[in-house]
């Protein structure tokens, strides 16, 4: 049998395989998705994982059933685009005939000393465990402090605090304000929220390192102090994915062709965050290519030529806690409860793969 295999779980991978399911696919083939876990984690919901406003089992989905599908279960360490392997910690290499990375991205710590070891990540499910454990654990009145006031450093803010009202929160970042790649209405309306509901928003905060407790800023002499730390300030390709070496994007991304290949390497497709792609990474980024990637595969099988339009985008939905929230739609902003019924809407259809 030839293999299809997809490495990593997630929004792009998972989708690449319930398409190819759905499609096709040649009796001779059958695909193997490679994950840690055994169920997709729904990643942008870990907000509220490590707020606790919801329980980890509410953010699982089975993986499809199919005898076409094998789910193998492990670490990734490697991948020989020569010898056309999969190099799997304990486990023997896994030969393929064509190869998904889909495997997502880790926080990035712009070389920040101390970054890494004393602050809490969101970026896996594992992680986002340990975050909860390392919040829930503050005392009454504590510190928390959450470094990057993007969508998932605000959406933490307001989780929490809804999830622990005891707690002193506070957001800083490097920039003026929160949420800088939005439009000022929409900085506006947050900001006023987090006024309103006692989280303190520092901006211009330049860190330049952390250590147990406390975090240092080039342009205040005076620390900060904190009980507990996370960190929303940045994302990165995996680290198989900085190993390689292929050309890449400013951001480390992979660079693909218009089919989502390698191009020295047309047997590898890149999806998700470790693909170089003209937006933002996102969830919907990588399910877009995951269909195409998905469409590429059925002109391959059939002989044809592959014919893709662009991935369009709907828009981003951020959340304020359980009833109220934010969101873009092309140019225009949406603000208060309509963006956040909408995003509970985008879950729901997500757990029950509907996309």
């Amino acid at each position: 049998m030839k293999r299809f295999v997809i490495l990593g779980g997630g929004y792009g991978g998972l989708t690449v395989a319930q398409q190819l399911l759905e499609g096709d696919l040649p009796e001779d083939t059958v695909i193997v998705l490679i994950d840690r876990m055994p169920y997709q984690g729904l990643k942008t919901e870990y907000y509220s994982l490590v707020a606790g406003t919801v329980a980890d089992i509410d953010l699982r989905v089975a993986y499809p059933s199919d005898p076409r599908l094998i789910v193998t279960y492990g670490e990734v360490t490697d991948v020989d685009l020569h010898t056309k392997q999969v190099i799997m910690a304990g486990q023997e290499p896994l030969e393929y005939e064509w190869l998904v990375v889909a495997l997502g991205c880790t926080d990035k710590y712009h070389g920040i000393e101390g970054a890494e070891l004393f602050s809490n990540s969101i970026q896996t499910f594992s992680a986002s465990r340990k975050t909860y454990q390392a919040l829930n654990d503050v005392k009454p009145y504590g510190q928390v402090t959450i470094v990057g006031g993007g969508l998932s450093g605000v959406e933490v803010a307001s989780e929490l605090r809804e999830g622990r009202p005891d707690l002193n929160i506070r957001i800083i970042d490097r920039g003026p304000s929160i949420l800088s790649a939005f439009p000022p209405k929409l900085q506006a309306y947050v900001s006023s929220w987090f006024i309103e509901h006692e989280v303190e928003m520092r901006g211009h905060v330049a860190l330049s390192r952390l250590e147990e407790g406390v975090l240092y800023d080039q342009n205040n002499p005076a620390s900060i102090l904190t009980d507990v730390t996370v960190w929303t300030a940045g994302i990165q390709p995996v680290a198989l994915v900085q190993r390689m070496d292929l050309p890449k994007d400013n951001q480390g991304r992979l660079i693909i062709n218009e089919f989502h290949q390698l191009p020295d390497h047309t047997d590898v497709f890149i999806v998700g965050d470790c693909a170089s792609l003209p937006f933002s990474p996102s969830a919907q980024a990588a399910e877009g290519q995951g269909k195409q990637v998905a469409e590429v595969m059925q002109a391959i099988w059939k002989n044809k030529t592959p014919k893709l339009g662009k991935i369009k985008l709907k828009g981003v939905l951020g959340s304020l806690g359980k009833k109220s929230g934010f969101g873009l739609m092309g140019r225009t902003p949406l603000m208060g409860r309509v963006p956040r019924v909408l995003k509970s809407g985008v879950l729901w259809m997500s757990k029950h793969h509907l996309g």
